[in-house]
């Protein structure tokens, strides 16, 4: 999956509203998080493109497993570029806001 609940808290105490200072942010950055489910989601893709290799040279045991990982790739592959589009829409709107 693209995203996990844990990786994206951003560590806001129980008296963050009272604060005069941000609250440090513990954890991997965004950048970080960003680059590792970019390499998860490249994995899954080779992962589904080496098992449909073997399904079509028909070295492959169980095709339901490589239906799987084929429709596992495709779906992660749809979440990245819907969460792609709707980045893109959000910094144009913030570009576009006049002050």
């Amino acid at each position: 999956m693209l995203a996990k609940g844990a990786e994206w808290n951003v560590g806001l105490g129980a008296d963050a509203t009272t604060a005069t200072q941000p609250a440090a942010v513990s954890g991997p950055g965004f950048g970080s998080v960003l680059s590792k489910e970019v390499g998860n989601l490249s994995a899954l893709q080779d992962q589904a493109a080496q098992g449909a290799q073997a399904l079509a040279t028909g070295q492959a045991t169980d095709a339901n497993a490589v239906v799987m990982a084929v429709e596992k790739a495709r779906l992660s592959m749809q979440l990245a570029s819907q969460i792609r589009t709707k980045a893109t829409d959000a910094i144009n709107d913030i570009l576009h806001t006049q002050v």
